[in-house]
């Protein structure tokens, strides 16, 4: 992409901030350039948002069901999958799998708790319940 070809359509997701794009300049060397977002990329950032909020909808619905235990309700609510949870935290995603069945979410460490409320951005009292 060309300096002159970098978006300037406005992405409302981007709250009024700007990025960094790279593309080529006019001498061919590669340099940062701002740009504003565009509309396409707005579009697809809602569709990812809204699929976030369903799935955080429903791991609620399990887990006040008592089918599930909060950490899925949780990590969806950061905008988090199982990959980058396990990222985050350094745990294997099998743990994590395993760390939403509720019998064994109970049984956790506090020290596991923390590293999960630490990953997600919350305390670990509140990564105990759902609101």
């Amino acid at each position: 992409m060309r300096e002159t070809d970098v978006p300037q359509e406005g992405n409302a997701t981007l709250d009024g901030h700007r990025k960094v794009i790279y593309a080529k300049g006019a001498d061919g060397r590669v340099q940062m350039v701002a740009s504003a977002g565009w509309e396409v990329e707005e579009i697809v950032t809602r569709q990812a948002v809204d699929e976030f909020v369903l799935l955080a909808q429903a791991a609620r619905a399990q887990a006040l069901a008592g089918l599930a235990s909060p950490l899925a309700y949780h990590m969806y609510c950061a905008r988090m999958d199982e990959t980058l949870l396990s990222q985050t935290s350094g745990l294997w995603r099998w743990r994590i799998r395993r760390h939403f069945r509720p019998e064994i979410f109970r049984k956790l460490s506090s020290a596991l708790l923390q590293r999960y409320a630490d990953a997600l951005g919350i305390t670990s009292d509140q990564l105990m319940r759902i609101e």
